[in-house]
């Protein structure tokens, strides 16, 4: 096929999808300025998260129902749904907000950036698949980049309180995120990333709902409008309009180069807890970011997979 046949990728394709990849990352910028703004739990400041996106996706869900290539579910696949929606939007997105209380911004998004490995040792372990040479560096580059950016947070305040269990809670989401990727992985072929994507964020949000009813404030609703705002502002700006915008990349651009330039994430958290957080941006936190970018982007190399929901491309 000559050039002046082949389908170019549309640069839309590409400012679309950084847009997307930069929304996503400012998540944890708004987590760290909604606690210390009012002083909330994770668990509350999650729960408002989802009322806020409960309505976008539950509209999905019945627009994607109605469709005629809608494609029916068994009672496995719909447990296995659930089940992974569970495991990646409502525990990895608790552990996250409880991790946040005590990490930086820019910490955080590394440590989270580590689930596409573990997604390789589950896909090793439990699918039998080969890891190779190229993978086994890259694994080397990506955990390599971690202690590199972990000994430069620890020089820098070695006195943060609770530094290592908020780093432990965030590593915990890390790694029931990548089941949820891996199973993903798995389902979507059959079910469809749309369906996938509206079905597990409800069933993630009825966990949050369920675990909010038993152990919430329930003085959270007569709370104050700061609180809803940033609420909202989680909802709305790194949570619905990231993930559409995200899923307008997959379509332009294809699910390789979507990753490719979400790895511009990390970056974009720093930055931007830089400049709204005062977090400091030393020397090993640049090294190790630009070597758990290498790493993950050399892990995604040529691989065969589905496109994974959009979602899936950014954070819980």
């Amino acid at each position: 096929m000559s050039d002046s046949t082949r389908s170019a990728v549309p640069i839309s394709g590409f400012i679309i999808t950084l847009v997307g990849a930069i929304l996503f990352s400012t998540k944890a910028i708004i987590v760290k300025l909604a606690f210390g703004a009012t002083h909330t739990d994770a668990l509350t400041l999650l729960t408002l998260r989802m009322v806020f996106s409960l309505p976008f996706y539950g509209v999905a869900a019945l627009l994607v129902s109605g469709q005629k290539t809608n494609v029916r579910m068994n009672r496995q696949e719909w447990l296995l749904v659930a089940f992974l929606g569970l495991c990646g939007y409502y525990l990895s997105s608790l552990l996250d907000f409880i991790g946040l209380q005590y990490v930086s911004a820019g910490l955080e998004r590394l440590i989270l950036f580590l689930y596409p490995s573990f997604v390789v040792f589950i896909n090793a372990i439990v699918f039998k698949q080969r890891i190779s040479g190229i993978q086994k560096g890259a694994l080397l580059l990506t955990y390599s980049g971690i202690a590199i950016a972990y000994v430069g947070e620890l020089v820098i305040d070695t006195s943060k309180r609770g530094l290592y269990f908020g780093s432990f809670m965030v590593f915990l989401c890390a790694i029931t995120y990548s089941i949820y990727i891996a199973g993903s992985g798995k389902v979507i072929p059959k079910v469809g990333a749309n369906k996938f994507t509206a079905y597990a964020m409800l069933a993630a949000t009825a966990g949050i709902f369920v675990h909010f009813a038993v152990a919430g404030n329930g003085q959270v609703w007569v709370a104050g409008k700061a609180l809803w705002a940033y609420g909202l502002a989680l909802a709305v700006f790194s949570t619905v309009l990231p993930s559409f915008i995200i899923s307008q990349g997959l379509k332009r651009i294809g699910s390789n180069n979507v990753a490719i330039v979400s790895g511009i994430g990390p970056v974009s958290t720093i930055l931007q807890a830089h400049f709204f957080l005062n977090e400091k941006i030393f020397a090993a936190q640049i090294t190790g970011t630009l070597l758990v970018i290498i790493g993950v982007l050399l892990l995604s190399w040529k691989r065969k997979a589905v496109a994974p929901p959009a979602a899936s491309l950014a954070s819980v």
